[in-house]
C-alpha cells in the first residue's frame, strides 16, 4: 500500500477543513454535466466534484482529489462503487477518522 500521498476520509461537512489538501470522499451522483458531477454526500449535503468521470458513472462513486472549495473536490481518482452503498456507516467512518481515532487515519 502507498502511503506517501495519503487523503483523509470527508463528508461536505468536514470538506470545509481541508481546502487546498487530498481529501477522499463517496457521493451519491445526482447529476453530471460533462467534467461536473453534482453528488450528495454521506451526510446529505452537496458536493461538486470536477474532473473526468469514468463511463459509464454508477449510482456511488468515490472520489479522490484535491478540496477546490468548501463545497467542491478537483478528482484525480474516480472509482465506481456500484448502486447500493452503505452511507451511514461510512459517514461514521468520516467521524471516527476526522475525531477521537484521527492518528489511526494518517
Amino acid at each position: 500500500m502507498d502511503t506517501s500521498n495519503p487523503s483523509v476520509f470527508v463528508n461536505a461537512e468536514l470538506l470545509r477543513l481541508y481546502v487546498g489538501c487530498r481529501v477522499r470522499a463517496v457521493i451519491q451522483v445526482l447529476r453530471s454535466d460533462g467534467g461536473v458531477v453534482t453528488g450528495k454526500s454521506t451526510d446529505e449535503n452537496q458536493i461538486i466534484v470536477k474532473g473526468s468521470p469514468p463511463v459509464p458513472l454508477s449510482n456511488f462513486v468515490e472520489v479522490i482529489g484535491i478540496a477546490d472549495t468548501e463545497k467542491s473536490i478537483r478528482a484525480e481518482i474516480w472509482s465506481n462503487f456500484g448502486n447500493t452503498f452503505d452511507t451511514h456507516t461510512y459517514n461514521q467512518l468520516c467521524q471516527l477518522a476526522n475525531g477521537e481515532f484521527k492518528h489511526l487515519f494518517l
